[in-house]
This record gives structure tokens, sequence and C-alpha cells, in this order.
């Protein structure tokens, strides 16, 4: 069994969502011996504790996995990298984030420093794949996130009164407040509808989201971050999916909608439409348009058998993402 060390942002204890580290460790370890960094909140000290992670284990270790993102956590997974190459470790990003494209632009010679000395390149989604591509990273393979499809239970919901949901961090690419404007309109033209909001505070963005349910009054149910177990079962009362986001990849968080029967209504961004073919699998809108996800909306409630091709279609797909399909593949990497 090979020794595996994952470098990444391990912080759901810490009352942020669980990321790929969290989940994917847990899978892996049906397959290889792993050890993980870090669940340190304070930045320098993770960075700190990463590297120790790395330089304790060096002598005992086959590969490096580092989830590697657009935001500030790139520095970490950059630093992480070329203390592999020093001590002449294999290493393979994750990638992670719609707008990794950015720094393959802006950082291009960061980058390759990472990227072109890797032992391989992971990519959830096709559409991460297809951009490195386009940027001369061939070594690129494509391993979905992963669920445990048995823990979804396919539930047909028909839809009187419109119960939406939303899934995420409360960040300001995900745009929350585009959720709260489609409830608006919804109400306004005399839909009995409902919202739920399900996730953490990240940069401000849920205080100006509660701030705006205020001078709107409208009547929003705000969770705060839950554990999987907590939101599926939450999911029970809602017949929608709403995904308001102006960057994605594969959010695990649409898999899982799709796996449990809920109808995905999405803006069309990023990686989106390499999970979901629009009109099959679920719907794409243009990103920022309130008018077009309401159409949607309603389009789902009045016609139930587009409603029920879409949630049957999308929990086909998702089958496949169940992770003693997926397992092969990381398996197949750690040969």
């Amino acid at each position: 069994m090979k020794n595996v060390l994952y470098i990444g942002n391990a912080l759901s204890n810490k009352g942020k969502t669980s990321t790929t580290i969290d989940t994917l460790s847990e899978l892996l370890k049906d397959i290889c011996s792993i050890k993980i960094a870090s669940k340190k909140s304070n930045k320098l000290l993770r960075l700190l504790d990463m590297m120790r992670l790395v330089l304790m284990n060096v002598f005992k270790t086959d590969i490096v996995f580092i989830d590697t993102y657009s935001t500030f956590n790139f520095y970490y997974a950059l630093i992480i990298s070329q203390l592999c190459r020093f001590l002449n470790l294999k290493y393979v990003p994750i990638l992670h984030g719609g707008n990794l494209e950015k720094r393959l632009k802006h950082n291009s010679k960061l980058s390759h420093l990472m990227f072109s000395n890797a032992y391989k390149l992971v990519a959830p989604s096709n559409f991460l794949k297809s951009v490195f591509e386009r940027y001369g990273y061939n070594e690129v393979l494509f391993i979905p996130n992963s669920i445990t499809i048995e823990n979804y239970e396919f539930k047909e919901r028909k839809i009187d009164t419109i119960e939406l949901l939303w899934v995420r961090s409360f960040s300001s690419i995900y745009n929350p407040e585009l959720a709260l404007l489609v409830l608006e309109k919804l109400l306004k033209l005399n839909y009995n509808t409902s919202l739920t909001m399900v996730g953490p505070e990240v940069d401000g963005s849920l205080k100006k989201a509660k701030n705006l349910v205020k001078v709107k009054k409208l009547n929003v149910k705000f969770t705060g971050k839950l554990s999987k177990l907590e939101w599926i079962h939450l999911s029970k009362d809602s017949n929608v999916f709403i995904n308001t986001t102006n960057f994605d990849n594969t959010p695990v968080s649409i898999i899982e909608a799709m796996a449990l029967g809920l109808p995905i209504v999405s803006t069309n961004v990023g990686g989106m439409p390499f999970l979901i073919s629009d009109g099959e699998e679920g719907i794409l809108v243009p990103p920022n348009d309130i008018d077009a996800m309401v159409d949607e909306i309603i389009k789902l409630k009045t016609n139930e058998d587009l409603r029920l091709s879409l949630v049957n279609n999308a929990r086909l797909k998702v089958e496949n993402f169940d992770w003693n399909v997926v397992k092969r593949k990381w398996t197949t990497l750690l040969s």
C-alpha cells in the first residue's frame, strides 16, 4: 500500500465548509496509507504545518497530493510543490476552482514552476482539464469529485409551493444576492415561494444578504454551516436547487443535489456545462440574470414531464461519481 501525504486546508472543524481534503482523504484510506495537513487556522502556522509534514515523512512517502486553488491558497500549493521538488518527491496538484485560469494567465511563471514539474495533474472536471490543456499542460487526469451514492436517497418532489434551496459558502464569487433577488421576483409574481440558504460566512456576504433581506422584507431561512447529513436531511423539504455562482468548477453540492432528486437551476459558468447538459440533467441560465432563473423555476413548476426527465437523468449521471467507480482512477494513479 502506497504512502500518501495530502496537503490542503482541512478546516471543517474550524467552522469552514468541508473541502476535498476532508472528504477525499477519508475515502482514499481504502487504497493507501494517508496523512494530511493542515488543520491550523492561522495561515502562517498552517503553511509551517504543511512543510513539517513533508519534511518529517520525506523518506517514507511515495507521493504528495496538493489541493490547488486560485485564491491565496495558490501560494501554499506553490511552496509545497517546490519543497517536494527539492526533496525529490513526486507531487500531484489537485486542481480546484473555476478561476484557476486567472493564475495560468497572470502568474504564468509561477504556474509553470508548479504544474510543469508535477508528476501528474488531477482535474475534478473536464472543464479544468480543457483549460489546462489549452495552456500546454497535457499530463492532466480527469478524476471527478465523488460521493457515496447509497447515502443519497432519491426523492421525487412535486412543486406546489416553490421551496428553493441554496447551499454554498457565503462568498461574493458565489453571488448569494442573486438567490434573494430571484425569491423577490417570484413573490412579486404571486408565486408562494420560500428560500433556505445553507453555508458559513466567508467575506461578509452573509451579513450583506441578511441586510438585504431586512430591506426587502423577505422571509429567508439562514442555517449557517451544516454538516453533510444535516443539509441532506434539510433538503427533504425543498424542491428546487439553485446555484447562483459567477465562477465555478464542479461543486460537490451540485452533485449531491442531483443524487437527491432536486432539479437544478444554475448559472452557466465555468465547469457547470461540463457537469450538466442544459435541458437534460438540469437547467443553465446566464449569470446575474434574475428573469432567466425565475422563468426556468416557473417552468419546472408547470412542466412535470420536464422536471421528471431532468431529475432522473441527473441521478443516472451522478451514479458514475460513486466512490466505488471513482476509486479505480485513484488506484491507477497510485499504481
